[in-house]
């Protein structure tokens, strides 16, 4: 059984990766072919991290917990939820935001927004220029994929 939910989880991966380089064709992204076998998969998920880092297209295999809002002024997001559960909110304004390098800022909470219950299975898709947070997560931990394509 996990055997065949890891097979799900790279098809869907690879189905991602197809649409992206689909959508950009002649924008170079993805640079290159990568193929990652599962047993690195689960080795980088378990710990989380790189698992594709291309120009403009970076995958990570992302294992955490609650954290600050994000906010990225390039970087486009498709997370693919493998485990756990969350309170995702997406949208609203940042209070007492900071810049915490190029491109990109943290706050520790958001006004507003949409909220969303994310769990094993879910995919969401964030445009760069928009407030994520993981607000709550009852289940310690949440496992993902985040499908990350980088734009002008």
């Amino acid at each position: 059984m996990k055997s065949l939910l890891t097979r799900m989880i790279l098809l869907t991966v690879a189905a991602v990766l197809i649409t992206v380089a689909a959508v950009a064709l002649g924008g170079g992204v993805p640079a290159a072919v990568h193929y990652i076998g599962h047993d690195k998969v689960t080795t980088v998920m378990s710990k989380g991290g790189p698992i594709v880092n291309d120009p403009g297209l970076i995958v990570l295999a992302q294992r955490r917990e609650a954290g600050l809002v994000e906010y990225h002024d390039h970087t486009n997001h498709v997370f693919i939820m493998v485990d756990g559960e969350a309170t995702l909110v997406v949208g609203g304004t940042m209070v007492d935001p900071k810049r915490t390098g190029p491109n990109q800022m943290r706050a520790p909470s958001v006004n507003g927004g949409t909220t969303y219950h994310v769990s094993k299975g879910d995919v969401i898709t964030i445009p760069a220029k928009t407030p994520h947070w993981f607000k709550e997560v009852p289940s310690k931990t949440i496992a993902y994929y985040a499908v990350n394509i980088e734009s002008k």
